[in-house]
């Protein structure tokens, strides 16, 4: 008998409470968020992050709209990065997903300013609460570009 079956409360039908779990399954989810870029030009400096919520805008602040992707309707893109606790970012943000009208140059285009705008934006203001939560996990931030006629031109 393991370590791990005798500390473990027995559940009816299995042998010890980790049975059949598998061990990928366990570890952190990755925290989600949508943003639609670029945000409204911001008033005064807005309080440190203490939510999730308040979190994704605050990372997408520094988006703009690069000179090659002005013209087209919509472009998506999700960047993957871990923060500290104090809001910078481990290592370097992955992108998991890119989607742009026209051709390799365009989505290279887009790539390129999400990766330039997490720089820009980052150490993140978060508070030590959230940054004590967040530290280490995986963020996936999903921008979403509507173009001009999304920007009501």
């Amino acid at each position: 008998m393991s370590v791990i079956s005798l500390a473990a409360p027995l559940i009816p039908g299995r042998a010890n409470a980790f049975e059949g779990i598998e061990p990928w399954r366990t570890l952190p989810q990755t925290l989600r968020g949508t943003q639609r870029v670029p945000l409204p030009a911001a008033g005064p400096e807005p309080a440190p992050a203490d939510t999730l919520r308040a979190l994704y805008p605050a990372l997408a602040a520094c988006w703009r709209v690069p000179e090659g992707l002005s013209r087209f309707e919509r472009a998506e893109i999700t960047a993957r990065l871990s923060l500290r606790r104090d809001g910078s970012v481990i290592g370097t943000p992955q992108i998991t997903f890119a989607k742009a009208p026209g051709d390799a140059r365009t989505r290279d285009i887009l790539i390129r300013a999400t990766l330039d705008a997490i720089a820009r934006c980052t150490p993140v203001r978060i508070t030590p609460a959230l940054g004590g939560a967040i530290a280490g996990r995986p963020l996936a931030l999903r921008f979403i570009y509507d173009g001009p006629r999304g920007q009501g031109i």
